[in-house]
């Protein structure tokens, strides 16, 4: 594989599994030195450092809470202060629940910590890291097909969160254009992660929906970012790329 991304210093948070961890590695097979966020998968961190040392990489793993904007502005400055740049900022983090309006057994406790982890900590990390990004860098923030369409009950702070981000990204492509920095949000259908693998109990009724007749894996939303992140990609800003197998047609 020709490493593209030699050179450069990326940060993935909420990097530890999952979409987050398959981005990881991607990055680090391109050539990039990689810093990411874990918060609950300390063994899965350690072992996706080891990992990644293994191209010839450096990498750090940053235990934070993305909902405690101290700790997301400090895991950026660390990021650049302990590998010498910041080049790429992959904002993985995110949590989903899930619940249909005005239920009265709903917590609306785990609600607004929903959109502090969503909303809020990607717009922290991308505000820390503005001023510290490379001129030409890279913003690329993971959402959800759901921003778009809402094919179930239930999904409405969850969908409005990520669809928070989207907007967020048209808004930062404005603001950081002038730098050559680009901001970009993927936002994946269905992928077969530990929290949603291919063999849910919702799974064939998401499969069915997709053009492709599948789920996709991580790595395939992890090829996507590698390409955003690249030399290729340096036309694309302000963009919604949809990777979901065509659940959306």
């Amino acid at each position: 594989m020709t490493r593209r991304l030699s050179g450069k210093v990326a940060l993935v948070t909420g990097g530890s599994r999952g979409i987050g961890a398959a981005i990881v590695m991607r990055l680090a097979e391109e050539g990039a030195d990689v810093a990411f966020s874990f918060s609950a998968s300390a063994l899965k961190a350690e072992s996706l450092v080891r990992a990644v040392e293994g191209f010839g990489v450096r990498t750090i793993a940053v235990n934070d809470d993305q909902t405690v904007e101290d700790q997301v502005t400090a895991l950026v400055r660390s990021a650049h202060e302990r590998l010498g740049g910041l080049d790429i900022l992959v904002n993985s983090a995110g949590v989903s629940i899930n619940g249909v309006v005005g239920d009265p057994a709903a917590d609306i406790a785990e609600f607004d910590r929903q959109f502090a982890v969503n909303v809020k900590g990607v717009a922290t990390a991308v505000r820390a890291a503005a001023p510290l990004l490379s001129n030409g860098g890279r913003v690329i923030s993971i959402g959800t097909v759901f921003a778009t369409r809402s094919p179930f009950p239930g999904l409405g702070d969850y969908s409005a969160s990520k669809a928070a981000v989207a907007a967020y990204t048209r808004a930062w492509a404005r603001d950081l254009g002038p730098r050559a920095i680009t901001v970009n949000v993927v936002q994946p259908g269905p992928i077969n992660t530990d929290i949603n693998p291919e063999t849910a109990g919702h799974a064939p009724a998401l499969t069915q929906m997709t053009a492709l007749g599948r789920y996709g894996q991580p790595n395939e939303i992890a090829s996507v970012v590698a390409f955003l992140a690249g030399p290729g990609a340096s036309f694309i800003t302000g963009a919604t790329l949809n990777v979901d197998g065509d659940l959306l047609a």
